[in-house]
């Protein structure tokens, strides 16, 4: 069914020629789209790809997530001044290694060092606590 002017008819339009409910057509027209794998990269730059599942929210177990967010925060704590940064920008801002590594003006490699041991702290902390 194509409108009088060339275009896709509207939901409305459907609905009242096959006398439908449009909610009931907008629910079907969303069942027929194509499934997307939650490992299907979105973004890359070189570096770390982004992939769906990085940009899906967990909207129902955000209450429950709160003493994750202290314990990370307290192992946070225990790193020096440069690994927090380094943290914070790689895991917080998303940035990949050579972005930090232009950042504060040091190696890739040096980031990733650092990181590792950073990570390292932190697990350590948390495995004890």
């Amino acid at each position: 069914m194509i409108r009088n002017n060339n275009q896709e008819p509207t939901l409305d339009e459907i609905a009242a020629e096959i006398q439908i409910p449009k909610e009931e057509i907008a629910y079907a027209l969303d069942g027929i789209q194509t499934p997307v794998s939650l490992y299907d990269p979105i973004y890359t730059d070189g570096g770390e790809p982004l992939y769906v599942m990085d940009q899906i929210s967990d909207k129902k177990n955000k209450e429950d997530r709160w003493v994750e967010k202290l314990s990370l925060s307290d192992a946070m704590k225990r790193l020096n001044k440069r690994e927090n940064h380094i943290i914070q920008l790689r895991f917080f801002e998303g940035k990949t290694q050579m972005e930090v590594a232009d950042e504060i003006h040091i190696s890739q490699a040096q980031v990733s060092r650092l990181e590792k041991s950073a990570l390292k702290t932190m697990r350590n902390y948390l495995t004890v606590t």
